[in-house]
């Protein structure tokens, strides 16, 4: 017991006659370990990336994949193989694409939180019946609070995660304003009812549509002398001809390179002004 106490005095004593310690370099030092007593704040998760809303307007978003919270499959989604689900967004609008109806809406957009209003549809009715249960699988999905991320890239990806816990992934495919670098200009097109053979070096043995420009007034009214019809050698982009069926169309036409020499020029679809579904119907001088 003595042999105890003697050892302790003398480590006493040799803990008051040491020297004061320096503080440890900032450089070197480690991070002080939380006290033993009292709540521990945990780290605030990382905030999620905003999203580049000149990429989300710039691209067609084609729905790639869909899985619920449990990872299946939505196999709903997925009723066309060469058509899939097209969403696009521009203006604060939304718009969806290769399901029976087309649909729209409006959006917002508030860091990485994507929240879609109520949408509206055309009411076109589809005999196939997984086509037309298609319109609803989307909308209530896509309608409500997102969350979103994007990865960008040569295909960027957009993904969304809706409040059940579905996770739908798009991939990115440029518009035609992105393609040609600028905004397109509006133009009304009367389409004849069937395509003819057409000559040009670079597209042999095509038939082309039979096109020519026609104009109205803000009252809808067609004003004016048509041009002459010609043949058109590009392909109008979300438009598909049917032979015998005439049309009127409203068309985005994007314009780039140098005129007269390297000038390419690109049709999008905006909408059908008109239809005469009459078979054989001819074009009218």
């Amino acid at each position: 017991m003595k042999r105890f106490a003697l050892l302790s005095l003398t480590l006493a004593l040799a803990a008051c006659s040491r020297a004061p310690q320096q503080a440890p370099s900032t450089e070197t030092a480690s991070p002080a370990a939380p006290a033993a007593t009292g709540t521990v704040e945990a780290p605030a998760a990382p905030a999620s990336a905003a999203i580049d809303t000149a990429v989300l307007g710039g691209h067609h978003w084609m729905l790639d994949n869909a899985v619920d919270a449990k990872g299946q499959r939505v196999d709903a989604l997925f009723v066309r193989a060469d058509k899939p689900v097209t969403v696009d967004f521009a203006d604060g609008r939304v718009a969806v694409s290769n399901t029976c109806n087309r649909m729209m809406g409006s959006y917002t957009l508030d860091g990485a939180k994507l929240t879609v209003g109520d949408m509206a549809s055309t009411m076109m009715a589809c005999v196939d019946q997984k086509l037309m249960a298609l319109d609803s699988a989307v909308g209530e999905r896509l309608r409500g609070a997102q969350t979103a991320a994007l990865q960008s890239g040569a295909t960027p990806r957009l993904t969304l995660t809706n409040a059940g816990g579905d996770v739908l992934t798009f991939r990115g495919q440029p518009t035609a304003q992105t393609r040609f670098g600028g905004p397109g200009e509006t133009v009304f097109l009367e389409i004849a009812p069937n395509a003819k053979p057409c000559t040009h070096p670079d597209v042999p043995n095509r038939q082309c549509l039979q096109v020519r420009e026609v104009h109205f007034d803000d009252k809808g009214i067609r004003t004016g002398t048509p041009a002459e019809w010609q043949p058109l050698y590009q392909d109008i982009e979300g438009f598909t001809h049917e032979e015998g069926v005439r049309n009127v169309v409203r068309v985005k036409r994007f314009v780039s390179g140098d005129k007269p020499t390297g000038e390419q020029v690109g049709y999008v679809l905006d909408m059908v002004v008109e239809s005469d579904t009459t078979p054989g119907a001819k074009p009218k001088r």
